[in-house]
C-alpha cells in the first residue's frame, strides 16, 4: 500500500476521475437545503439526488468531487477509533452513461495501481438475489473481469447489498474490502463480520430498476452508477492505522491536547475518549460555522445540532483540564493548518468563526459550573431516594436555566447508571413552547388537507400565472374545492377556486398572495387569499358573495391593485434593504427569511450582535438614496448557471428551477427572486425601519413600513407629540426640555419619599436588638413589621446588619393583604452554614408564595399575612438545620 497525506488523498481521488472525463462538480455546503428532509449533508450523493433521479446536470454526465458531510446520529459512539461527525467523501458518479463494466474497471484500477492494494486482499459483495430482483451475476462478473479473485466474490442479501427509496430508481450495490492476514473468526467469517479480517474500501451503487408504488421493479431506461469512499477511514487504512485520530487530519490537534492537558493519547482509555471527542467536535463546530451557510448556535434545528456540538466540546475540554483559549488555538489549528487549503470558507470566515464559537463557549461556560452543581443535587437526590431516573421536569429546568442540552444530562447520567425521563422532558417543552407553535404561517387559513384533494385532479390542469404584466384577466374554472372537489359553489360558501389563468400572485417566496374578487355578469366571489397548490396550480380561497360558479365557467379575476401596490413597493424595498444592510453591517449578513404584504415588510438575516441605532440609520439613508434616485427595476428570465455566475444573491436552502427570474435595481442590488416588483425604485416613495429584535441566536428581524404607510405613522407620531405638549403645558418644541425637568422633580421627590418610608419603617419597627437570639451559636434576629415594601426591607435588613455584627436576619411585612419576606446572612453566619436563600425556601409556602435566592440575601412574595408568626417561628428550625 502506498502512504497518503489528506490533502494528496483528495487531489489523487478527482486527478484519477478527471482523467476519465469526469468533471469536479465541488462541493455544496454542509447544510442541507432542505429538499431530503434532513438538516445536514449526510452522505456525498445527497446533494446530486435530483439529476440522480433524472433531472439532467448542466456539468454532464460523468461527474466527481469531495464532499464534506455531517452526521450526528451516532454522536455517542465518537470517542472510539473511527467514528466523527463530521466526514468527507469521495464520489463519482456516471449519470446514464457508463455503467458496470466501467465501473468496476476503474475501481480496480484505484485499489491496485493507485492505492497500490494487492490482488490477494481485496474482496467485493454482490447482491444475492430475492423475490423482487435477480442475482447480480453481471455485477460478479465485472469484478471478476476487472480483477478480483472469484473466490474473494461474496454474495450478501438486500439489507447489505441493494440501494433503493419507496419508491423510484434503485438497485444493487458493490461493496469493496481489503482482507487482513488473519484467521477467520468461524465459519461464517466474510465481508461485513465484525471481527476485524475485513475492512470497508468503498461501494458502488448500480441504479438499474426503477420501483413502482405498488412494489413491483421495471428496467431504467438510462442507468447510473453512485460511487462513494470515506475519506477518512481510507487515509487512516492506506497510513497503516484503523485510528482515524493518528492522521494528519488529527495529528496537530492531538498533539496540542496532550501538550496542554499534560496527558499522552493512548494511556487512559476514558482521557483518550475525551481527547478524541474534542477535536472531533470542534471540527464539526468550526466547519458548520464555517460554511456558506455561516450556521450559529441556536435552540433549534441545525443550529441546536451546532450548540450541542460546542456544548459537550466544552464539557470533554474541562475533563482534560482545558480552558476556553485552549479550545479556540484547536480551532485555529483546524483552520490554518489542517484545511487551510481544502475549506478555502475557513479561512474567509476565520473571524466570524473564532468570534461564534468564543460566544457560545462563554455563554456555556458562565451557566456550566452553577448547572453542574444543581445536577449534583439532583443526582444526589435521585440517589437519597433509591431511584433510577432523573425526572424529565428536572433535566427541563437543567436545559431552560442553565442550557444544559437533554442528551448532556443523558449522557452525565449515564454515567452514574441512571437515565433520564425523556418523555417527561418532553412534555415540559411542549408546554412551554405550545405558543410558538402558532407561529408565522404567512399562507392562508387553507390547511394542506383542503389542499391534498387537488392531488385527484389531471395532472395537465394546471394554472398560468400571468400577474407579472397584468393585475384582471379571464380564466376558465378547472376546480372547485369545498370539503373535496365540487362542480358548482353557490352564495354563502366558503371554497377554493383553481383557474387555468390568473393575474393573482400566490403567497410564496415571503410575498404574501393577492386578495381580490371574480366575478362574471351573475357571480362574485371574494378572494380573500392565494395559495400555491402541487401540480402548478393556484388557489383562489373565498367567500362566493352573490350568484354561483360552475367547473368551465369563463370568469374574470381582478386583483386588488392597491393592495398589489403596496406589497410590490414593501417587497422592493426588502431587496434595497438586504443590500444597504450588507453594505453598512458587511457580508455577514445572509438572508434568513422574509413576509411582504401591503402593510409592511419584514427581514429576518444573520448577524451576531444587536444593529446599534447609529448603523439602522445608516442603512435607512442609503435604502432613501436609492429611492430617491428612481432606479429602473428590470427583471431578466435566465437559467440558475446564468444567474449564479453574474452574481445574482440567492436566498440559502431555497429550491430554484432551471429557470430562474433575477430583479436587478441598477448596479446596488441583484437577486433572484419570483415575487411582484415596483417598476422603478421612485415607486416606494420612501422607507422607515420600525423596529429591530433579535429573534434567535446570530439571527436579526428588522420590520419596516414604506410609501403612505410612512406618512401615516408620522402623522400619529406627529399627533401624540402635539397631545404630550397639551398636557404638558408647553409647545411641540418646548416637550423635551419640559420633560427634563419633571424628570428631575420626580426624582428629587423620589428620594424624599424614600427616605420618608425608611424612617416610617425604621419607626415601625422600634427597637428590636432584644428579639436577638442565638441559634447554635449563630445570632439570629426574625422581625415582624406592617406596611413596608420590599425596598423598605431591604433598607432595614441593611441597617440591622450593623447592629447585629456576625448573623442571620429575617423580615417580614404585611402590606396591603400581601407578604413580603426577607433574609440576610453575613460572611461570618455563611462560613457557618447559614444560606439566605434555603432559609427562604424553607418558610415561603407558609405565607402562600415561593421565592429564593443568594446564600447571602433573598426575598419572597406571599399570599397569606395570617402565617407571617408561624414562618417566622419555623425559620429558627431550618436555619437550625444548616449549620
Amino acid at each position: 500500500m502506498k502512504q497518503f497525506t489528506s490533502k494528496e488523498l483528495r487531489n489523487t481521488w478527482k486527478d484519477f476521475y478527471k482523467e476519465r472525463g469526469h468533471v469536479d462538480v465541488g462541493a455544496v455546503s454542509l447544510v442541507s437545503d432542505g429538499s431530503t428532509g434532513v438538516m445536514f449533508n449526510v452522505a456525498g450523493m445527497q446533494p446530486l439526488m435530483p439529476y440522480l433521479l433524472g433531472q439532467k446536470h448542466p456539468m454532464g454526465t460523468r461527474l466527481c468531487n469531495v464532499q464534506g458531510c455531517v452526521r450526528t446520529n451516532d454522536i455517542d459512539s465518537v470517542g472510539d477509533k473511527s467514528h466523527v461527525t463530521f466526514f468527507e467523501m469521495m464520489g463519482s458518479w456516471s449519470l446514464g452513461d457508463y455503467f458496470k463494466e466501467d465501473r468496476c474497471k476503474w475501481s480496480y484500477e484505484l485499489l491496485t495501481e493507485v492505492f497500490g492494494f494487492d490482488r490477494d486482499h481485496l474482496a467485493a459483495t454482490v447482491f444475492e438475489g430475492d423475490e423482487n430482483a435477480p442475482r447480480d451475476e453481471e455485477g460478479a462478473q465485472c469484478r471478476i473481469n476487472s480483477g478480483f479473485k472469484p473466490e474473494n466474490i461474496y454474495y450478501l442479501p438486500a439489507e447489505d447489498n441493494w440501494w433503493g427509496l419507496e419508491y423510484g430508481p434503485c438497485g444493487p450495490d458493490s461493496e469493496m474490502f481489503y482482507i487482513a492476514d488473519v484467521p477467520d473468526c468461524g465459519p461464517d467469517c466474510g465481508p461485513g463480520c465484525s471481527c476485524g479480517k475485513y475492512t470497508e474500501l468503498g461501494n458502488d451503487v448500480f441504479m438499474q430498476y426503477e420501483k413502482h408504488k405498488d412494489g413491483h421493479l421495471t428496467p431504467l431506461a438510462k442507468k447510473n452508477v453512485d460511487t462513494g469512499w470515506g475519506l477518512e477511514r481510507n487515509l487512516a487504512f492506506l497510513n497503516g492505522t484503523k485510528d482515524v485520530y493518528k492522521t494528519d487530519l488529527f495529528a496537530s490537534v492531538i498533539a496540542y491536547i496532550e501538550k496542554e492537558s499534560s496527558l499522552k493519547y493512548d494511556d487512559d482509555n476514558d482521557r483518550t475518549r475525551s481527547m478524541r471527542v474534542l477535536a472531533d467536535h470542534m471540527r464539526t463546530s468550526i466547519m458548520l460555522i464555517g460554511d456558506e451557510a455561516r450556521l450559529t448556535p441556536s435552540n433549534g434545528g441545525a443550529g441546536y445540532v451546532l450548540r450541542r456540538l460546542i456544548r459537550r466540546a466544552v464539557r470533554h475540554g474541562r475533563i482534560l483540564g482545558l480552558t476556553t483559549d485552549n479550545l479556540l488555538e484547536i480551532a485555529k489549528i483546524f483552520i490554518d493548518e489542517v484545511y487551510s487549503d481544502s475549506y478555502p470558507n475557513l479561512v474567509k470566515n476565520r473571524e466570524f468563526v473564532l468570534k461564534e464559537l468564543k460566544k457560545e463557549i462563554d455563554r456555556f461556560t458562565a451557566t456550566l459550573e452553577n448547572g453542574m452543581k444543581e445536577f449534583v443535587k439532583i443526582l444526589d437526590g435521585v440517589v437519597a431516594a433509591s431511584g433510577k431516573s432523573i425526572t424529565g421536569k428536572d433535566a427541563f429546568y437543567l436545559y431552560d436555566t442553565f442550557g444544559f442540552p437533554l442528551e448532556l444530562t443523558i449522557e452525565m447520567a449515564s454515567e452514574k447508571g441512571l437515565t433520564v425521563d425523556e418523555e417527561g422532558f418532553g412534555r415540559a417543552m411542549d408546554e412551554q413552547k405550545q405558543k410558538a407553535r402558532d407561529n408565522a404561517n404567512f399562507s392562508l387559513k387553507s390547511s394542506s388537507d383542503d389542499l391534498a384533494v387537488f392531488a385527484e385532479l389531471d395532472d395537465a390542469l394546471v394554472s398560468e400565472f400571468t400577474g407579472y404584466e397584468k393585475t384582471e384577466d379571464t380564466g376558465k374554472v378547472i376546480a372547485i374545492a369545498a370539503l373535496g372537489l365540487v362542480d358548482e359553489a353557490d352564495e354563502g360558501m366558503t371554497c377554493t377556486i383553481v383557474t387555468d389563468r390568473t393575474p393573482f400572485y400566490a403567497t410564496m417566496g415571503g410575498q404574501k398572495g393577492d386578495f381580490g374578487i371574480i366575478t362574471t355578469d351573475t357571480f362574485e366571489f371574494e378572494v380573500s387569499d392565494t395559495v400555491k397548490i402541487d401540480g402548478g396550480r393556484v388557489g383562489h380561497v373565498g367567500t362566493v358573495k352573490s350568484g354561483s360558479v360552475k367547473l368551465n365557467d369563463t370568469v374574470t379575476l381582478k386583483v386588488d391593485t392597491n393592495n398589489r401596490a403596496n406589497t410590490c413597493m414593501n417587497h422592493s424595498a426588502t431587496h434595497l434593504l438586504q443590500k444597504a444592510l450588507q453594505v453598512v453591517l458587511g457580508d455577514e449578513v445572509k438572508q434568513q427569511g422574509s413576509y411582504q404584504d401591503g402593510e409592511r415588510t419584514r427581514f429576518d438575516f444573520s448577524f451576531s450582535r444587536a444593529v446599534t441605532p447609529e448603523e439602522l440609520a445608516k442603512v435607512e439613508d442609503i435604502v432613501n438614496e436609492k429611492i430617491m434616485e428612481n432606479i429602473s427595476v428590470v427583471t431578466d428570465v435566465m437559467s440558475i448557471e446564468e444567474a449564479m455566475k453574474s452574481g445574482a444573491m440567492a436566498l440559502f436552502g431555497e429550491k430554484y428551477g432551471d429557470v430562474v427570474r433575477v430583479v436587478k435595481m441598477g448596479d446596488f442590488s441583484k437577486e433572484l427572486c419570483g415575487g411582484t416588483h415596483v417598476s422603478s425604485t421612485g415607486d416606494i416613495h420612501c422607507f422607515k425601519i420600525m423596529s429591530e429584535s433579535g429573534i434567535a441566536a446570530g439571527v436579526r428581524r428588522i420590520e419596516g413600513l414604506t410609501g403612505n404607510r410612512v406618512f401615516d405613522h408620522y402623522k400619529k407620531v406627529e399627533a401624540s407629540l402635539h397631545e404630550a405638549a397639551k398636557i404638558l403645558k408647553a409647545s411641540p418644541a418646548d416637550v423635551v426640555d419640559r420633560i427634563e425637568k419633571l424628570r428631575e422633580e420626580v426624582k428629587s421627590l423620589s428620594s424624599e419619599l424614600e427616605s420618608l418610608k425608611s424612617k416610617a419603617a425604621k419607626d415601625a419597627m422600634g427597637d428590636v436588638t432584644d428579639k436577638i437570639t442565638e441559634v447554635n451559636g449563630v445570632k439570629f434576629l426574625p422581625v415582624k413589621v406592617s406596611g413596608v415594601d420590599m425596598n423598605g426591607l431591604r433598607d432595614l435588613g441593611d441597617q440591622l446588619k450593623g447592629k447585629i455584627g456576625d448573623g442571620v436576619i429575617l423580615l417580614a411585612s404585611d402590606t396591603d393583604g400581601k407578604v413580603n419576606l426577607v433574609a440576610m446572612a453575613t460572611d461570618g453566619a455563611m462560613g457557618r452554614g447559614a444560606h439566605a436563600g434555603n432559609l427562604i425556601k424553607g418558610i415561603a409556602s407558609l405565607v402562600g408564595g415561593g421565592g429564593g435566592g443568594r446564600p447571602n440575601m433573598a426575598q419572597a412574595g406571599g399570599k397569606n399575612p395570617a402565617g407571617i408568626d408561624e414562618a417566622l417561628k419555623k425559620a429558627e428550625e431550618v436555619l437550625e438545620g444548616m449549620l
